[in-house]
């Protein structure tokens, strides 16, 4: 197997007619198509029969976070103060000051975020501000630049009254959908761009695969003896980024936020370490997983920030990261097996009195990566050259062409409200 690093990402290109993106989700979500490849046999129904195509007995892992109103606008005052000068959009990316998720959403008075500022060049200098009507009166928001981080800015909020940021963003946010369907967000979208489980706030953008999902599917799941599990990554506008780079050596993987409950390790440990991933964020925070767990039993002194997995850090010129043995060993090295990376993680979540691990994950999984938990994926059809094109092709071992010439073909809806498929490697 060649190099990750040295894929071209030309190799990964296909047509994709406008008309094929889905710029609006299908009357009821689990009607959407749904592809099945089989073992490399391909062939369709429809999503609501998804239940029928798993093990009983399975674990099948969500994400529940949810997608915030990140897109803020304001309008730049005039000589006489009346805010009629250019239009200026923050763009919430990551928590700054706090940094805890929860905890931003929370805080009152004053927060941080690192934002995209859309017009930057309108906006050069001094604060912004907007007031909203509220209950108890007028609130005034203020936002400031700060320095640069990143591609990003730091942009200070500050706000009147006993008011949560979460509440704010809720009144004058908008929900960013993505920027290929080329339309302005509508009253609609805010319901049909979450799941139905979604509940955990941070995202910017949605775990499409689990757009598909009803309350009567999820019910079908428990009746056909599917135990279903949750975990949280937040989706950052990274998702969205093109790779540029010829080879992906040269391009960076966005670093994104997760949270796992201890009992999810128990369930997966039950479960001999496999799982059925709903999305390719599950994917990432699932396999995330387990190079944390070498991290330990290499070093059970480590912190939450220092369990960090970089982009390359599965890819170690075929040696353990842990025990420097061969990969010509077959499969997992004996001495360092899912089962007892995860074990290691859940002894030391154990001993930090940790009920719930919070980590981050820049994990780049493409062709020449060895899946170590997830056994079966639930996806959407995704951009040509994009990283989540390279997920797909690892996961059925090189066999993507196959797959989206059938959905191209046979009239497949594309990208985030188009369909949906279901791969069995």
């Amino acid at each position: 197997m060649p190099d990750p690093r040295h894929i071209h990402i030309s190799d990964y290109q296909y047509d994709l007619p406008d008309e094929r993106i889905a710029k609006f989700p299908v009357a009821r979500r689990d009607q959407s198509k749904l592809l099945i490849y089989n073992k490399g046999v391909v062939g369709e129904d429809v999503f609501f029969h998804l239940p029928d195509y798993l093990p009983k007995g399975a674990l099948m892992v969500f994400n529940n976070t949810k997608v915030i109103q990140a897109r803020m606008h304001f309008r730049k005052a005039d000589a006489n103060g009346e805010h009629t000068g250019a239009l200026i959009e923050v763009f919430l990316l990551e928590p700054a000051e706090p940094a805890d998720y929860e905890q931003m959403f929370q805080t009152t008075g004053h927060c941080a975020w690192y934002c995209l500022v859309g017009n930057l060049k309108k906006w050069k200098e001094g604060t912004l501000t907007r007031t909203l009507n509220i209950e108890n009166g007028i609130l005034t928001i203020k936002a400031t630049r700060g320095p640069i981080h990143g591609t990003s800015h730091r942009i200070d909020f500050e706000w009147n009254g006993d008011v949560s940021f979460a509440t704010i963003i809720d009144m004058m946010g908008e929900l960013p959908i993505p920027p290929y369907l080329n339309r302005e967000t509508q009253d609609s979208d805010k319901t049909t761009y979450q799941t139905v489980y979604s509940k955990i706030k941070g995202s910017v953008a949605a775990p499409t695969a689990g757009l598909h999902f009803t309350p009567e599917v999820l019910a079908d799941l428990d009746a056909h003896g599917i135990e279903r599990e949750e975990l949280t990554l937040h989706v950052g506008a990274g998702t969205f980024k093109p790779v540029k780079s010829e080879e992906m050596e040269g391009h960076e993987m966005h670093t994104e936020y997760i949270s796992v409950r201890r009992e999810t390790i128990t369930k997966l440990l039950n479960h001999d370490c496999q799982a059925i991933a709903v999305g390719t964020t599950s994917v990432r925070t699932l396999e995330s997983l387990y190079y944390m767990g070498l991290k330990i039993l290499a070093n059970p002194d480590l912190t939450e920030d220092q369990l960090h997995v970089s982009q390359w850090e599965p890819y170690h010129n075929g040696d353990c990261p842990l025990c420097e043995q061969r990969s010509e060993l077959q499969g997992d090295c004996p001495q360092c097996d899912t089962q007892r990376s995860l074990q290691a993680l859940a002894s030391w979540m154990d001993a930090h009195h940790l009920e719930v691990l919070h980590a981050s994950t820049q994990i780049i999984i493409c062709p020449g990566y060895d899946y170590k938990i997830v056994r079966m994926l639930v996806t959407n059809f995704h951009q040509p050259q994009s990283t989540l094109l390279l997920l797909v092709s690892a996961f059925v071992g090189g066999d993507w062409r196959k797959i989206y010439d059938y959905a191209l073909s046979h009239d497949f809806r594309f990208l985030s409200y188009g369909d949906s498929s279901l791969l069995i490697p």
